[in-house]
């Protein structure tokens, strides 16, 4: 059997209930068909990039699946009919990954609490201390004096 990563998007209007409804029904299919969801995790809703059908937000959904692509294709058929669901990626892997994915690890660390490792930073001033643009120094990059403008009317180019 081939292996898969199938990410979903559903409605932010659906509750986390119905969501589960969609995921078991899902789950019921593939397995009639002879595959089987190795791993199933939900991220909760997030916020889209760009609107999707008029949603700005979505429930997004990761399965771990080993099926046979018959079993994917019709699971893919029956999210595309639902329209509950916004959009849905499938892609073959060559191996499922153990443990959490990426979303779920980047939650674990936003949990990490106050940050207390940063110690007592000035806030102000990206570093620089108390200069401002103007005091940068230019070490070897100076340009020296502007030299003088050419008289009015020498040249009838650029004039408006």
């Amino acid at each position: 059997m081939s292996l898969y990563k199938h990410v979903y998007l559903a409605r932010q209007d659906i509750s986390a209930q119905q969501v589960d409804t969609l995921n078991e029904q899902f789950k019921t299919l593939l397995e009639s068909l002879g595959g089987k969801i190795e791993k199933l995790e939900y991220w909760g809703v997030k916020s889209l990039a760009y609107r999707i059908k008029k949603n700005r937000k979505a429930h997004f959904t990761l399965y771990n699946i080993s099926a046979p692509p018959a079993a994917l294709a019709e699971m893919e058929r029956q999210m595309g009919l639902n329209e509950d669901i916004l959009r849905f990626m499938t892609v073959r892997v060559e191996e499922l990954e153990q443990g959490p994915s990426a979303m779920m690890r980047k939650r674990d660390d936003d949990d990490r609490g106050d940050r207390g490792d940063r110690g007592d930073r000035d806030r102000g001033g990206r570093g620089r201390g108390d200069r401002d643009r103007g005091d940068r120094d230019r070490g070897d990059r100076d340009r020296g004096p502007r030299r003088p403008r050419e008289e009015a009317g020498a040249s009838e180019e650029g004039n408006f």
